[in-house]
């Protein structure tokens, strides 16, 4: 079974054009954890520099990167196929992974934004899949 991969962020790719690693998100005036992430810290755990930079993040969950496309800045949500090897990420508890770069294979949407509502939606998500991971086994434990 295939499982489809997404990847929020960088806009204005098509069909085929390559995600590779590097890109920056936009920097919104007076956020604090804008500023905080670019000196490579963070605010309470909120949003933290990524831990492989010279790798692309991809997702199996496509609502977690459209929250990923909507902090970019009016990014993309992209259909993607991964190049290279993946690996399996445990920054969050939702299915991702780091590729050597991604293939755009659609796009799903373009400078995306989220309303509140939608972003409540996704923080709840991501409180439950913290939860959830909590409450797993521990193999051999």
């Amino acid at each position: 079974m295939t499982v489809a991969l997404w990847h929020g962020g960088v806009p204005g790719l098509g069909p085929g054009g390559i995600i590779r690693p590097g890109a920056t998100r936009r920097q919104h005036a007076g956020c604090p954890y804008c500023e905080a992430r670019a000196r490579g810290e963070t605010i309470d755990g909120i949003d933290p520099p990524s831990a492989r930079p010279d790798r692309v993040y991809v997702t199996a969950d496509k609502e977690y990167a459209r929250f990923y496309a909507s902090l970019y800045g009016e990014g993309d949500l992209y259909r993607v196929e991964a190049v290279g090897e993946m690996i399996e990420t445990t920054e969050d508890h939702f299915p991702s992974f780091t590729v050597e770069a991604a293939r755009v294979l659609g796009v799903y949407a373009r400078a995306v934004l989220l309303t509140p509502k939608q972003r409540r939606r996704q923080y709840r998500r991501w409180i439950d899949a913290d939860r959830r991971a909590l409450l797993r086994p521990v193999p051999g434990g």
